[in-house]
């Protein structure tokens, strides 16, 4: 058992973000029994359920635990994501949106192959403003969350289908022919 268990736990619970931790995993990484990973789990649940003065909780969700900001948060984070316009969306913003619309349903780890660089803040981001939401689950291992866009993402880029899209340019085609080139 980890000398600081609670810690530990924290940690990869905010490292997994919206995927969420189930106790098989939890049991994997720390080599402990499922009771002592439940107990420290319901325990700290409980420790941060009971401070009003925190704006997370431990919550959990189909076997899964994840953070989540508590209610009292809510009509601020609103505020906070209605007052944001679409010009404001960051490039990493807009390229993650893009993958989506072009590849969905799609999980977040497919996205961050795509980008090369993790995507879990841009995900929640793009949830919060309602441009995409999650759609299912994969039947890949640890089953995470599909995304997909939103009518909401349809009006603010004013399409009436995803085939309004432009297309995307071939690549393998570009390749091969630099690859030719380069050859002779």
């Amino acid at each position: 058992m980890p000398e600081q268990l609670d810690a530990v736990l924290e940690g990869l619970l905010f490292l997994v973000g919206d995927e969420g931790l189930s106790i098989p995993q939890v049991m994997e990484v720390l080599e402990m029994e499922e009771e002592e990973i439940e107990q420290a789990l319901e325990t700290l649940m409980a420790t941060y359920s009971e401070q009003t003065s925190r704006g997370i909780e431990l919550v959990r969700f189909g076997g899964m635990y994840k953070f989540v900001s508590k209610a009292i948060v809510h009509p601020y984070a609103e505020k906070l994501f209605a007052s944001t316009k679409m010009a404001t969306l960051s490039q990493a913003a807009l390229e993650t949106l893009a993958i989506i619309a072009y590849k969905q349903p799609i999980t977040r780890a497919e996205i961050e192959e795509i980008r090369g660089v993790g995507c879990d803040m841009m995900i929640r981001k793009l949830l919060a403003r309602s441009f995409i939401k999650e759609c299912g689950r994969s039947s890949a291992a640890g089953r995470p969350f599909l995304y997909e866009v939103t009518p909401e993402f349809m009006d603010s880029f004013k399409l009436e289908s995803l085939k309004e899209l432009p297309e995307l340019p071939e690549v393998n085609a570009h390749l091969d022919g630099e690859l030719f080139r380069d050859e002779e």
